[in-house]
């Protein structure tokens, strides 16, 4: 009797071991499945979410932009987190691509301009978005495509009362005194440095041309070409060429504008 009750008592001892050990396994295989399935998930949303962030920084310091430059306020000033990437700036003379060309085939007008960028680059995302002569850019890492979040200021104009056509250009260049990067809570600011404005009275029949020449290793021709085709409803000519003809006009506008960035 007496070895009978000892034999439940181990027996009772044992159950418990195996009751433990089956709990603790299963909260190993349940951080198991987290870690392998539920981690990676939640990294790719933590990026997802770093780049829509990003996207809607960039078009709040376009917008700082487009008040220092049309609307003459001198200086703007604006804090943003940049998260899981970096924000640089590359200057107009960083290298003598991304350009823009404007001439016409009488040789009135033929002049270049290189914008720099403000360049956020998400390694993780494998995502790059630029402030590129005023628009907002984007694209991915290996890929021909890209994408024009928000568009610069180019219009065509038309007087009913002269019957004329002014087309408007507006240039906008990225400059800082030295190598500036971010990549955490920074602030941004922007100042203008100078303004050039050049008006030309073209002859009746004279065609003006305007060319995207893209930065090979940072290409948004795609971005440019759907603005400049389906926005503005310019012909490029010859197709791929990244050359537009503009809208026949009695008067060229090209502006341009130099904004020094003072820190990121």
């Amino acid at each position: 009797m007496r070895g009978y009750e000892n034999n439940k008592k181990y027996e009772s001892g044992v159950s418990e071991s195996i009751g433990f050990m089956l709990i603790f396994t299963m909260v190993i295989v349940g951080i198991g499945l987290v870690t392998l399935y539920g981690y990676p998930i939640l990294a790719k949303q933590q990026v997802s979410t770093d780049i829509q962030i990003m996207e809607k920084n960039m078009i709040v310091l376009q917008n700082d932009i487009k008040s220092i430059s049309y609307k003459s306020v001198p200086y703007k000033e604006t804090s943003l987190k940049v998260g899981g990437g970096s924000l640089t700036v590359r200057n107009a003379s960083f290298n003598t691509t991304p350009s823009f060309k404007i001439w016409d085939n009488n040789n009135i007008f033929n002049t270049s301009f290189n914008p720099g960028q403000l360049h956020y680059e998400s390694v993780n995302a494998q995502t790059v978005i630029d402030i590129e002569n005023g628009a907002v850019v984007t694209r991915t890492y290996f890929d021909a495509g890209s994408v024009m979040l928000a568009s610069p200021r180019w219009f065509s104009d038309y007087d009913p009362v002269t019957s004329n056509t002014a087309t408007v250009i507006y240039f906008i260049g990225m400059n800082s005194t030295n190598t500036m990067v971010d990549t955490s809570v920074g602030t941004v600011r922007m100042q203008l440095a100078i303004t050039n404005f050049t008006q030309v009275s073209l002859p009746m029949g004279d065609t003006v041309f305007v060319q995207y020449i893209p930065n090979p290793a940072n290409d948004f021709s795609q971005a440019w070409r759907g603005y400049i085709v389906n926005s503005l409803g310019w012909t490029e000519t010859p197709p791929n060429s990244g050359i537009y003809q503009l809208p026949p006009s009695n008067t060229l506008v090209v502006e341009s504008y130099d904004i020094m960035v003072k820190g990121l």
